[in-house]
């Protein structure tokens, strides 16, 4: 089929820039939202192409859709198409853009009845996101096989569980998506069974703390295998998945959720000879301009970022990244000025009532990076002892030895756990010791916290390690 080109009908038709956005989510539609702001339609034409059919939607919100702590999936999203085409957008859904042609500025799209058109930009956003890891396995892509990665999925997986009675569930890889699809099958009254190839779940720990979310997981009922890389998905006759076949065990299934992670979706930015990272995703410089480009930019799920920490390139999908990347984008586009500087890796979950969190490096990071460490491990309350409520947490601190500078901080605990990290994301932006750390003033009382924080002890602790190989030199 021949493409139609309407790039050169937009040189004669007016003098306005054109902004082209690939990709209809986060980084995206928070592009174009901030370039609109900045320049109006007589300014500015955004023409945002979106192959599904939805926009703005919160992904990471799917297990707990699952699990029932949230309607959707139109709770989920956070402004539709028409809400963005009454600021002047033209989001133009099932409509997908199949190759990028830099030489002459313009993008070929396919829509839904296989019709083509090359439609021509002054700048281009490319936000095409991330894709669920589907090793090649077999049985991977049988009836009753899902990924967690947009609405559909989830839409796809609450039919199944509806339409006919289910006993045994099996959710592969232990990482955020894979703990919290866990529980929201274990709610659906489901016999839950994680495997997971690494020596204990969630991976983003040091497996210590792992073994802690493991413990807690098994009390609930869920049966965690570790150490077990899938070999085979395995079906009965009518085609349906009956089993997962690892390598310590076979484990029956009615319903299999795969949470072994994402990649960047760079296909069509490889194809366009655009840089690509040593994980997959594309490079950009600070203002999320791709490399070596002046008028294409880059971000969300499809981009490597800097770690502030390690100071090396990590791709980390998260839905906070791609609004920031997003908003960054627009405003430079819009002709402000605006840069994201990096991350330092924080992410935070829960499985029931267990809170987990991380920033900053675990210990293999910390030896890949070349950094020499000391670490410490406290056990303390989210309250003060005496008061009601207060819940057990478990604080696990990494400092640069010699210096004392923070490179990590995990937490595994009940209520009040969690959101502790911030106080971790806080002092490594800043480059922080952990002896500054100490002296840190925190709010304090009895219903929120004891007098000393575990983040400040766990601190302490570690600033004594660091001393004492100080006065050993």
């Amino acid at each position: 089929m021949i493409a139609r080109d309407t790039g050169a009908a937009h040189t004669l038709r007016d003098m306005r820039e054109r902004l082209v956005v690939i990709g209809g989510d986060a980084a995206g539609m928070s592009a174009a939202s901030q370039a609109r702001r900045r320049k109006g339609p007589d300014e500015l034409e955004v023409v945002a192409f979106e192959r599904g059919r939805r926009t703005s939607y919160s992904a990471c919100g799917i297990p707990y859709w699952i699990a029932g702590d949230a309607t959707g999936p139109d709770k989920l999203i956070a402004r539709t198409p028409e809400k963005h085409r009454a600021r002047d957008i033209d989001v133009r859904l099932g409509t997908e853009v199949v190759e990028i042609d830099r030489d002459r500025g313009r993008v070929r799209t396919r829509d839904v009845l296989g019709a083509e058109e090359w439609t021509g930009y002054d700048q281009l956003v490319i936000a095409t996101g991330a894709v669920p890891k589907r090793p090649p396995i077999p049985g991977i892509d049988s009836d009753g096989v899902y990924g967690v990665q947009i609405l559909d999925d989830g839409e796809d997986i609450i039919e199944a569980l509806d339409r006919r009675p289910l006993r045994d569930a099996v959710v592969v890889g232990g990482g955020y998506i894979g703990v919290e699809m866990a529980e929201a099958l274990l709610r659906h009254g489901l016999r839950v069974t994680l495997v997971e190839r690494s020596e204990q779940p969630m991976a983003t720990l040091d497996p210590d703390m792992g073994r802690l979310v493991r413990e807690a997981m098994e009390c609930l009922g869920i049966t965690v295998v570790t150490g077990a890389p899938v070999r085979e998905v395995l079906t009965g006759a009518d085609g349906r998945v009956r089993a997962v076949a690892t390598d310590v065990g076979e484990y029956p299934a009615d319903v299999v959720v795969l949470g072994l992670g994402v990649s960047p979706n760079t296909g069509l930015a490889r194809d366009a000879g655009l840089p690509i990272g040593a994980h997959g995703g594309l490079l950009t410089d600070r203002a999320m301009r791709v490399r070596g480009e002046e008028a294409i930019w880059a971000g969300g799920d499809c981009v490597e970022v800097l770690n502030l920490v390690s100071g090396g390139m990590q791709h980390i999908p998260l839905g906070t990244h791609a609004n920031k990347q997003g908003r960054v984008i627009g405003t430079n586009i819009g002709g402000g000025y605006a840069t994201f500087p990096g991350v330092v890796g924080t992410a935070v979950s829960k499985v029931c009532d267990l809170e987990i969190a991380r920033t900053g490096l675990k210990e293999s990071q910390a030896r890949a990076a070349g950094l020499q460490y000391v670490t410490a491990v406290i056990e303390s309350t989210s309250r003060a002892g005496y008061y009601p409520g207060a819940a057990p947490m478990t604080v696990k601190a990494i400092a640069e030895r010699r210096t004392g500078r923070l490179l990590g901080l995990q937490i595994v605990g009940r209520e009040g756990a969690g959101k502790r990290v911030d106080i971790g994301a806080v002092a490594l932006t800043a480059g922080m010791t952990v002896e500054q750390m100490t002296a840190l003033d925190l709010g304090y009382a009895p219903p929120f916290s004891p007098v000393w924080d575990p983040v400040l002890v766990a601190a302490r602790k570690v600033d004594d390690k660091v001393r004492a190989d100080g006065n050993g030199a």
